[in-house]
């Protein structure tokens, strides 16, 4: 699995070894995907984007500091990394469009080298093969779980003549009543995300692919975001967002018997056979209007998702993992999650069981000309058809959740993401190449 977890060479230097400072070495994170079995469980600011969801934690005690850069993850398997691997807390999200003139060979070209420097950097290694060509700003780190993912928009089928092997699931998203969209800021011919553990190893990573791209891609957009770094809490918990709310309960979870099934896509028509083992990215620059959120007191707050502030439960009682009874009253007679509560309208039962894999970053961007926070969350979602996952609860949320006055979509794009690849291939090469 491209999600495997390892201590880095440069960590351990042979098997066996161990990471500074511990007697037993570096464990291996694991993924949990949050309580709830249904996709759209427990949205929590889901597809509305208030608060996307966080994808998967580490569910053993957390590491001291001095280990996290460890940690690798693999670049080969059978999906890319970035989709399942846990939470990480740096991440640049970039779109490119390839230069005038450039078309299927200088994109295979390209996407031949984005792979090898991906690789290499995940590994731990410097970004070229030469003297002189990495600009050392990780040298003194490992991979810090670094993740480089490769995603292919729309246009990109048009640029290189393979629009008879564009996927429907790239067709365009339909329009929502929340949506506020800087087209600049939208769309791409291509996508790359880039996650890591450490500031500085993104940031390489950012530049190393940005180099990369030559004179065969400039960049469009790009978006930074940050989640908590492992190790910040007493224990492992479930993530917050800047609304203060836990957020991430309900993802789908990898040991469910349908999740291949709903997050990645499976084989099908020749002309797809590309995509099998990838997935949709639905992505979503969304701001929330904290000055307004924040005026609000806890109890308001609480009523508009449909949960405790304080620990994630249900307003119908229990815990965080507890299902909710969205039929349980008060002794006024009020349900206890209100009919508009976020929580509610993106529940399975709401939704069809509409499946999607929510892995956020949020974003600060400092104020506005108005004074406000420019802040909220740059909303990423993975399933195996976003017409059957995103659009569905979105067009859902749009109908009257109550989170809606409080967050407002500014930047959108799609794009379909390859499965993995093995030794000696490049992302994107049954497509390119086939």
């Amino acid at each position: 699995m491209s999600t495997k977890q390892t201590n880095s060479p440069r960590e351990t230097g042979k098997q066996g070894g161990t990471a500074p400072g511990t007697g037993d070495g570096v464990s291996r994170r694991r993924l949990i995907g949050g309580a709830g079995a249904a996709g759209a469980a427990g949205l929590v600011l889901g597809a509305a984007g208030g608060a996307g969801g966080y994808a998967a934690t580490r569910d053993e005690e957390p590491a001291a500091l001095t280990t996290i850069g460890s940690t690798e993850a693999m670049f080969h398997g059978k999906h890319q990394p970035g989709i399942l691997t846990p939470l990480q807390s740096r991440g640049h999200l970039i779109a490119f469009d390839l230069a005038p003139g450039a078309g299927r060979r200088e994109a295979a070209a390209l996407m031949r080298r984005w792979s090898a420097v991906a690789e290499r950097l995940m590994a731990g290694r410097p970004s070229g093969g030469g003297a002189g060509d990495d600009t050392g700003v990780a040298l003194d780190a490992g991979p810090s779980s670094l993740t480089v993912t490769f995603g292919f928009g729309r246009t990109f089928f048009d640029r290189t003549d393979l629009v008879a092997r564009r996927p429907a699931g790239l067709d365009p998203l339909p329009a929502f009543s929340s949506d506020h969209l800087d087209a600049k800021r939208s769309g791409g011919d291509l996508w790359v995300q880039i996650g890591a553990d450490d500031a500085l190893v993104a940031f390489h990573a950012l530049r190393a692919v940005q180099k990369e791209a030559g004179t065969t891609a400039r960049v469009r957009w790009q978006m930074n975001g940050f989640n908590r770094t492992p190790g910040a809490t007493a224990r492992p918990m479930t993530a917050r967002n800047l609304m203060g709310q836990v957020d991430g309960t309900g993802n789908p979870k990898p040991e469910e018997s349908d999740f291949e099934q709903r997050i990645f896509v499976q084989a099908g028509e020749a002309a797809h056979a590309w995509l099998e083992g990838g997935s949709y990215a639905v992505v979503r620059r969304i701001r929330m209007l904290l000055d307004d959120w924040e005026k609000l007191g806890v109890d308001r707050q609480e009523r508009v998702i449909g949960r405790r502030k304080a620990d994630g439960s249900p307003l119908s009682g229990g815990t965080e993992t507890t299902e909710m009874d969205l039929d349980k009253a008060g002794p006024d007679g009020r349900l206890l999650i209100p009919d508009n509560a976020h929580a509610r309208i993106s529940s399975p039962g709401k939704n069809g069981g509409a499946a999607m894999l929510r892995r956020p970053f949020s974003y600060h961007d400092g104020l506005s000309d108005d004074g406000t926070p420019d802040a909220g969350l740059l909303f990423i979602c993975w399933q195996a058809d976003p017409f059957r996952g995103f659009v569905p609860v979105q067009r859902k949320l749009d109908r009257g959740d109550a989170l809606s006055p409080f967050i407002r979509h500014e930047a959108s794009g799609l794009f379909a993401v390859p499965g993995g690849t093995a030794p000696g291939e490049y992302v994107g090469q049954r497509l390119l190449e086939g």
